[in-house]
């Protein structure tokens, strides 16, 4: 029998209670307990989640609890971090927690000892990085290499730039970070444009060391190299390489001894705890790196064996489940008030829409439920004057997650005060917002007419009721920025899980790739035969432009 959560006896018990809560505003829910925030908080790795502001009672969550039980997830859990194959259509343990494993615990892949094999990687970073600071490993006229520039796409940018961008703080004096993602020429143009040649290491993080914007980006900054002086037997000193393929690889110019290893058990998009992280790890010190995997450790601890009701990556994947199964939510909105998170809705996106965005279950049976939801969203207070007017006043529920650290990095003034105060001003309006009858009191006491605060009053009634979770911390430091990184990490997986799907591969990407391989041909020959008439238009417009039909 084909897996079907909506066929589960908890499924169907909260169809019937969410029919409850349509008629019930949280308002109210707050009035009648006076302990709900405590009542709906947990905590963990340095992360207090307050997801009181949420359409749910006790029984929301047990019955939410009930179902990840009925739905396997204890069993899911385990077979994780034990290694199972559960990325079933590729035949792939999925073991990205095994990169940040700080208690040691053995864990093993078709019987070879991965801890070791993970440790063995980090020592090598660790005395990489100790090269480079101290000049012992230098550019080609023996200067020391200050900026490092990560030439990878997707995994290999998007988590390696959060961890970056939101460990800033952490950075060692002398040193600067940039990143060629972008198969547009003008990324790495503008990137290499203020670059010095004697003092800048090229890190190319690709598996294969095929990955299209990869290599073509590698190979025009080898050239942009070459351009500015340098030689093909100097390349060495100023690439090096995450990759399996040691023969391309060595063909490009780089050292065999200067290649570090990836796996198969670790997907793209779960890789930054990796030698994926060597440019993080340069620029902010193998101990601050170091600082980072033991906070992701600890947040991997607290999702393997705290019960659910206190788990917080069970907590927020069940709340989702509810709003995207029960309540037809399309979306999520993640708004970080903090400068220095700018970036995590980018990442996230990736992990949960590249990781949900299936369409058939485990077994290729389609699915007839709502799987990922779209992610977006920015920094707060930005998003206040752009798009949180949809979040308050719009026809669809979108739940939120607000994140901010308590403490700044950068005390100016009062300017965090003002944030935090926008922050928890954002979710109270989302929470209570305004009924007509509080519209039209306030106009009234401007001193408005009858016919005035008629035609005025149904534009500024905002329904509230809208859900959102509230994560906190003291401060930005390494080990939170871990295990936040890591509680979406586990999230992702929980509903995953529910809805039955492999949030693991991603064939969809491959199918993109792929078609894009043969389109780039037919821009080059002109033959445009079995091609839709959209497409065909297109790549004729192209080659004129270009001067390629003349060719």
């Amino acid at each position: 029998m084909p897996y079907n959560p909506t066929q589960l006896d908890t499924w169907k018990i909260l169809t019937a209670h969410k029919k409850e809560h349509d008629a019930i505003h949280m308002r109210d829910l707050f009035k009648a307990d006076p302990d709900r925030a405590q009542t709906f908080s947990a905590s963990a790795s340095g992360i207090d989640l307050d997801y009181s502001k949420n359409r749910i009672n006790v029984h929301t969550m047990a019955h939410l609890m009930a179902l990840a039980r009925e739905a396997k997830l204890p069993e899911a859990i385990e077979g994780m971090f034990r290694g199972d194959i559960i990325n079933r259509s590729e035949g792939r343990a999925v073991l990205h927690t095994a990169l940040r494993n700080r208690s040691q615990r053995l864990i093993s892949v078709e019987g070879e000892d991965i801890t070791a094999t993970v440790n063995a990687t980090l020592d090598k970073m660790k005395g990489f990085a100790e090269q480079v600071q101290s000049g012992k490993f230098a550019g080609y006229t023996g200067k020391k290499l200050r900026t490092i520039v990560n030439i990878g796409i997707g995994g290999s940018f998007l988590g390696p730039k959060v961890v970056s961008d939101a460990l800033k703080p952490y950075w060692q004096d002398g040193y600067d970070l940039k990143y060629i993602a972008n198969i547009d020429g003008t990324d790495v143009t503008e990137v290499c444009k203020d670059l010095d040649p004697e003092t800048t290491l090229f890190i190319v993080a690709s598996k294969s060391f095929s990955t299209l914007e990869t290599l073509k980006n590698a190979e025009a900054a080898r050239a942009w190299f070459f351009e500015q002086g340098g030689k093909p037997d100097q390349v060495k000193h100023h690439f090096v390489a995450v990759s399996t393929n040691i023969k391309a690889a060595t063909e490009f110019g780089i050292d065999e001894a200067n290649l570090f290893p990836m796996w198969d058990w670790v997907g793209g998009r779960y890789s930054l705890w990796s030698a994926i992280g060597l440019a993080q790890a340069l620029v902010l010190g193998f101990d601050t790196f170091e600082q980072l995997l033991s906070g992701a450790h600890a947040m991997d601890e607290h999702f393997r064996t705290t019960g659910f009701e206190h788990n917080l990556p069970v907590i927020l994947g069940m709340l989702g489940v509810w709003y995207h199964n029960f309540f037809d939510a399309e979306s999520h909105a993640v708004l970080s008030y903090d400068e220095y998170l700018k970036d995590l809705p980018n990442h996230l996106q990736q992990v949960d829409m590249e990781s949900n965005g299936k369409a058939v279950t485990h077994d290729g049976s389609p699915v007839s439920w709502q799987t990922g939801p779209v992610i977006w969203g920015g920094t707060g207070t930005n998003g206040q004057h752009a798009y949180h007017q949809l979040l308050h006043q719009g026809t669809r529920l979108i739940p939120a997650d607000f994140i901010m650290p308590l403490q700044s990095h950068n005390p100016v003034a009062d300017h965090h005060q003002w944030l935090f105060a926008n922050f928890l001003g954002q979710q109270q309006a989302l929470l209570e917002g305004k009924t007509e009858a509080e519209v039209r009191a306030e106009l009234s006491a401007k001193g408005l007419s009858e016919t005035d605060i008629d035609e005025l009053a149904p534009h500024k009634v905002i329904p509230g009721n809208r859900p959102s979770n509230t994560l906190t911390f003291e401060k930005g430091t390494p080990e939170v920025i871990g295990a936040l990184i890591a509680l979406y990490e586990h999230k992702v997986f929980v509903q995953g899980v529910i809805w039955g799907v492999n949030s693991f591969d991603q064939w969809g990407v491959e199918l993109g790739k792929l078609l894009g391989n043969s389109v780039f041909e037919a821009l080059s020959s002109g033959a445009t035969e079995g091609y839709d008439s959209s497409t065909a238009q297109l790549i004729a417009r192209f080659r004129d432009a270009n001067g390629l039909s003349q060719s």
